[in-house]
Order: C-alpha cells, then sequence, then structure tokens
C-alpha cells in the first residue's frame, strides 16, 4: 500500500517497475479500496466527462455567477481563438478551457475540485486540450488523473491544498503542479520528467497569496486558473526538453508548507488583504453585500 507521502518516491518506484506513475497508483487505489482496477477507471472516466461538461457550460455567453463578478469570459477567450492569438492555438485553447471550467463553478455548476474548487480549470483544461486539439488517446489522458491525483494526496499530507490553510499556492500552484505531472506523462514523459515538471510549475506559484473579493471564489480565482495553466504548460515543456528542477518536487512542497504557515491570516482567504482590501475590491464587497466598507 502506498502512503502518499513522498512523490519522488512514488516516481522512483515507477522508474524501477518500467511503469507509468498511473499505473502504480490505479493498481494500489484498486487494492486500498478493494475494487476492481476497471471500475476505478470508469470512475475516473466519468469525472473526466463531468470536467468536459463544465468546460461546455462555462464556454456559454450567458453563463454568469449571482454576485455578477465573473461570467462571459469563457466565451470571449473561445470566440478569440479565430482571432490568431498570440499564445498559439493549444496554449490559447487551454486558457479558454481553463477559464470556462472555473465560471462554471462560480455560476454554481458542476465541477470536479482538482483540487479544489477554486482551482478547478487546470487540471481539465489540460486534459481537454490534449484530447481534443492535440489527439492523445483518451485512455492516457484518464489514466494521467491519477498520477495528478497521487501528487495532490501527497500536496494534502505533507503541505496543504486550501488556500485558508496555506494560500492560492496551496490550491492554484497545487493545480498547476499536479497539471504539469499529467501532461509530461500524457505527452510519453518518464516518471522522472514527471516530477521535474510538478516540481518547476509550483516553484513558479510559491508565495501566491489567497485574496478573494468580497470573499468569493471569482477575482481573482478565475484568472489565476488560466494563469496556472499557463505556468503549467511552460513547466511540462520544460520538464520534456530534459530540463530539470534543482530543488526536488519534495522539498519544494515542504517550502510551500513554511510559505503558507509564515502568511498573515489576512492573505489566506479571509478577503480582508491584497486584491480583496484595494479600494475597488472594498467597493465591491458593499455593492454585493451592502454594509460598512471597513
Amino acid at each position: 500500500m502506498l502512503e502518499y507521502h513522498s512523490m519522488s518516491l512514488l516516481a522512483k518506484t515507477a522508474e524501477e517497475r518500467n511503469v507509468k506513475i498511473s499505473d502504480i497508483v490505479l493498481e494500489d487505489q484498486a487494492e486500498v479500496m478493494n475494487q476492481p482496477a476497471g471500475t476505478l477507471y470508469e470512475e475516473m472516466k466519468h469525472n473526466f466527462e463531468v470536467m468536459r461538461q463544465a468546460a461546455e457550460k462555462g464556454a456559454s455567453p450567458s453563463i454568469h455567477s449571482a454576485s455578477g463578478l465573473t461570467g462571459g469570459d469563457g466565451a470571449r477567450m473561445t470566440a478569440y481563438l479565430d482571432k490568431a492569438p498570440l499564445s498559439e492555438s493549444f496554449c490559447a485553447r487551454a486558457i479558454a478551457r481553463a477559464i470556462a471550467v472555473s465560471e462554471c463553478n462560480a455560476a454554481m455548476g458542476k465541477i470536479v475540485a482538482a483540487p479544489t474548487a477554486g482551482s478547478c480549470g487546470i487540471l481539465p483544461a489540460a486534459a481537454l486540450t490534449m484530447l481534443e486539439d492535440r489527439g492523445v488517446d483518451e485512455r492516457a489522458v484518464v489514466m494521467a488523473l491519477f498520477t495528478a491525483g497521487a501528487l495532490g494526496m501527497v500536496i494534502a499530507n505533507e503541505a496543504s491544498i486550501a488556500g485558508a490553510e496555506g494560500g492560492c499556492q496551496a490550491e492554484c500552484g497545487s493545480a498547476a503542479a499536479i497539471t504539469a505531472a499529467a501532461l509530461v506523462e500524457m505527452a510519453g514523459g518518464s516518471p522522472e520528467e514527471v516530477v521535474n515538471a510538478a516540481a518547476i510549475a509550483l516553484k513558479n506559484q510559491l508565495g501566491l497569496v489567497c485574496d478573494p473579493v468580497a470573499g468569493l471564489v471569482e477575482v481573482p480565482c478565475v484568472k489565476r486558473n488560466a494563469g496556472g495553466i499557463m505556468i503549467a504548460i511552460g513547466a511540462a515543456d520544460m520538464a520534456l526538453a530534459g530540463i530539470k528542477s534543482v530543488i526536488p518536487i519534495d522539498e519544494v512542497i515542504s517550502a510551500m508548507r513554511e510559505i503558507g504557515e509564515a502568511l498573515p491570516s489576512s492573505l489566506r482567504e479571509t478577503g480582508i488583504g491584497g486584491l480583496a482590501g484595494t479600494p475597488t475590491g472594498v467597493a465591491l464587497k458593499q455593492r454585493i453585500f451592502g454594509g460598512d466598507t471597513e
């Protein structure tokens, strides 16, 4: 039984057995949950379908949150794809899907927390773009979600995936890391490249604060999902190019925990500091909820 306390150990085990990380994770979870591997695979495939539906729903121009803070940007980004985006087709489509899934969440739609609702758009964006725009086999995409899940469990066990505890580095940072890992596996990379990509992605999000305007998971959360998918893609490309993280993934996770513990409470999902405390952020909170702006 795997304990999910070290991603490096998971990668080493996969390398020694000459299999993908997802293979040993699925095998382990089948044993722990006393269910056939095929049953767990179908459950993950269902999760992937929920991701697909959320991306489709969020891309509608009619979707808006109850607060009015978000909505319609998924549709705007999707329409922009026909105008030769600067980030090229793959990245631009991934951004559009990340925004769409996040806006679906903000509008109380059904999503898959990956690993949280506030960071729900990053992993689905990568998985859907690899399937629909790169033609990666669906089974390979679904299996990569097991690798993402394994890293998510390691981060949860060794640090945190909660913005209220570790800032947005624990949410969008973790999501970028698990997405980079999944992207490398989907692209045929080795377990070592998987963990290097995860480390590179997470390093680029260290210190990211959680400062939701009006205390809602909308601003700046939706656009941070768009930024997170770009970081994940960049990290995956670097790892696949043979670039290694000087600091191993497990140490990066430990550093994230230490940084999260050092953040003041005003920057950990309380909606007090950072962007939430700007004049515009305070005014938006008053407009939505009324009352004193202090």
